[in-house]
């Protein structure tokens, strides 16, 4: 084998390749006339290993992320790997089933810095040693013309959807989610502004602002806001009754009536997409100052980028149903015990009250009138109850006829009051109940706590209900 040739044969190809992908599908065509190897450029595009250029393989990896497999390794550290037993490699990725040894080597920019890979693996005899040198200097040659021709190669823009897609899918709240898909609109479409109107019941409301808001973006909410939900509205009805739509760049055209508080911020250039379902979805403009032609793709990915954020969100959204009709009691819609626990958990010692709540009488409701009267009941008595609460206290129903009130007090005896005015307000109603009420001491659990107000409270009930006792200090 006349290595110098294969050096030759490969770098008298380079010159005439124009992008930096040309030029690494030139080098695996030209090495592959000397070698049977399955031969692969893999080049660094946003923090990943993307495959650009290929041979013979069923299949490759498209993407491999940082120091995933040999490539990663070899990318990472910038080392050369030459590996004569795949199958001894714990970082070998498998492309083919009978590959028996590889040769990574980092294809680096002149400075040194790794840009990318090539990768040669043999299911053959082969004699590595010659190779390696080989292989080293194409990659030094390789990585020279890539930067002559401008660097790695740019990331597309259905690698930045795709990129961002994923982000979306990992959003932890709708307000996270929604700057996502901002930023998402920014970086895809290559204008400078986005936001996004959601409908609701008395026309529109804006979606969460971006983290990062830009200039025109808060030109644009300002005039959206002043013009209320009216407008929003109506820009959300005319984006689902005609479809996605977009500027062509051309002065002297005024915009419709909808759009008009939109040129008064500014804008020269938009692309208007619907979002989720006519009734109840929304709205995602993208838009810029400059006067610019948006093309169809650019729509076409907004498209995609409004269908992925529709289905985020709605997936957020019925988490959050799911979780609250976890955490609350489905008759009288009042949190149960999962959260109560987490509550009385984080009690301050001194200053959260505990009121264990008991309605006097329940059982006679229930055998006498049936159960339907006592949800009844207890129905009507949970809303005097919060009714008669401050803002910032909470209650919970823990049991049948069970309630617990956790207030924040300066005093034991404002929990007191506080507990004599429940047992006004379920008089109101035309029944009676039982209060007892503790404070956590220094060091004591919340279920001990607990305890003490559950005693305090069968103090009453054996002094002959409908009353309050406070349990020692």
């Amino acid at each position: 084998m006349d290595h110098q040739r294969i050096v030759r044969d490969v770098t008298a190809s380079l010159p005439a390749a124009s992008t930096a992908i040309e030029a690494c599908q030139r080098t695996v065509t030209a090495l592959a006339r000397h070698t049977p190897a399955t031969i692969s450029v893999l080049l660094q595009v946003q923090h990943r290993l993307r495959c650009v250029a290929a041979t013979g393989a069923w299949q490759v990896f498209a993407t491999v992320p940082p120091k995933t497999g040999i490539v990663g390794r070899v990318y990472a550290s910038g080392e050369t790997a030459v590996v004569p037993d795949v199958s001894a490699d714990p970082d070998y990725l498998p492309v083919r089933p009978d590959v028996t040894a590889e040769i990574c080597v980092p294809v680096r920019d002149p400075a040194g810095r790794p840009i990318g890979v090539l990768d040669l693996q043999w299911s053959t005899p082969v004699d590595l040693t010659p190779w390696w040198a080989t292989a080293e200097r194409l990659a030094d040659r390789l990585g020279a013309r890539i930067v002559a021709l401008g660097g790695t190669p740019a990331e597309s823009r259905s690698e930045k959807l795709l990129r961002h897609a994923t982000a979306l899918s990992a959003a932890p709240t709708e307000r996270d989610l929604l700057s996502a898909v901002i930023c998402a609109a920014r970086d895809v479409s290559a204008l400078s502004a986005a936001v996004l109107v959601l409908g609701g019941p008395d026309g529109g409301q804006l979606g969460a602002p971006p983290r990062t808001p830009g200039e025109l973006e808060g030109r644009i909410r300002a005039e959206l806001t002043e013009e209320g939900p009216g407008a929003l509205g109506r820009i959300v009805g005319r984006v689902h009754r005609y479809g996605a739509g977009y500027t062509l760049g051309e002065a002297g055209h005024p915009p419709t009536e909808e759009y008009a508080p939109l040129a008064r911020a500014g804008v020269r250039t938009l692309v208007a997409v619907p979002l989720g379902p006519p009734d109840g979805g929304g709205a995602l403009l993208v838009a810029d100052e400059r006067l610019l032609r948006p093309d169809p793709t650019t729509v076409s990915l907004m498209e995609l980028l409004a269908g992925q954020a529709w289905n985020s969100l709605d997936r957020l959204r019925t988490l959050d149903r799911l979780r609250e009709q976890a955490s609350s009691d489905p008759l009288t819609g009042l949190r149960h015990t999962g959260p109560f626990g987490k509550r009385i958990a984080a009690a301050t010692p001194g200053r959260t009250a505990l009121l264990a709540i008991d309605v006097d009488g329940f059982k006679t409701v229930n055998d006498t009138y049936g159960h339907q009267a006592g949800d009844r009941l207890l129905i009507g008595l949970a809303r005097a109850l919060e009714g008669a609460l401050r803002s910032g206290d909470e209650l919970y129903r823990i049991g049948g006829d069970e309630f617990v009130a956790v207030i924040e007090v300066n005093r034991p005896e404002e929990a007191v009051r506080i507990a004599e005015r429940l047992t006004e307000a379920a008089r109101r109603t035309g029944r009676t109940i039982s209060i007892g009420v503790a404070l956590p001491r220094p060091g004591e659990s919340a279920e001990l706590t607990l305890r003490r107000a559950d005693q305090a409270l069968y103090r009453v009930k054996r002094q002959g209900r409908d009353g309050v006792s406070l349990s020692p200090a």
